[in-house]
């Protein structure tokens, strides 16, 4: 629940509780921080601190994460996806590399079809001329 909407089911100030989460925080609870901190690492940083709490036991990965305001499930889920990272890479560029000669039949085919297309409208066009030219001839040729 965002603290805006909490203040006012609680009737207290936004500050209040920005102030109360501060003080637990120094006492060791485990708060939520605001805006889920750590979102806002970057891929490096979220594997370093997946690297530095790998071997941490429970207790040890509480505390942590208290000093660091960061979540247990926050670095579950980073453990998670750090694990996933490699056994996605070889499928995701099998099927990019799949995709990608598809795309390219695709573009030798219109490429073709342009080339076709263009030359019948040269052709039509030459027509065209020709028969100007000749209704041109053919017309002068009555009027005499």
């Amino acid at each position: 629940m965002p603290v805006a909407q909490l203040a006012r089911v609680a009737g207290v100030s936004e500050q209040t509780l920005y102030n109360w989460r501060k003080k637990l925080r120094e006492q060791g609870s485990l708060v939520p921080a605001s805006n889920r901190q750590g979102e806002d690492k970057s891929s490096q940083e979220k594997f370093a601190i997946v690297l530095e709490t790998a071997a941490l036991n429970e207790h040890e990965l509480a505390a942590y994460c208290r000093q660091h305001g960061l979540l247990v499930e926050q670095i579950a889920e980073w453990k998670e996806t750090c694990a996933q990272a490699n056994a996605r890479t070889g499928t995701q560029s099998k099927a990019l590399r799949e995709q990608l000669l598809t795309e390219r039949k695709h573009s030798k085919k219109l490429e073709k079809e342009l080339q076709r297309k263009e030359k019948a409208l040269a052709e039509t066009a030459a027509l065209l001329v020709l028969r100007k030219k000749l209704n041109a001839i053919w017309g002068e040729a009555e009027d005499d």
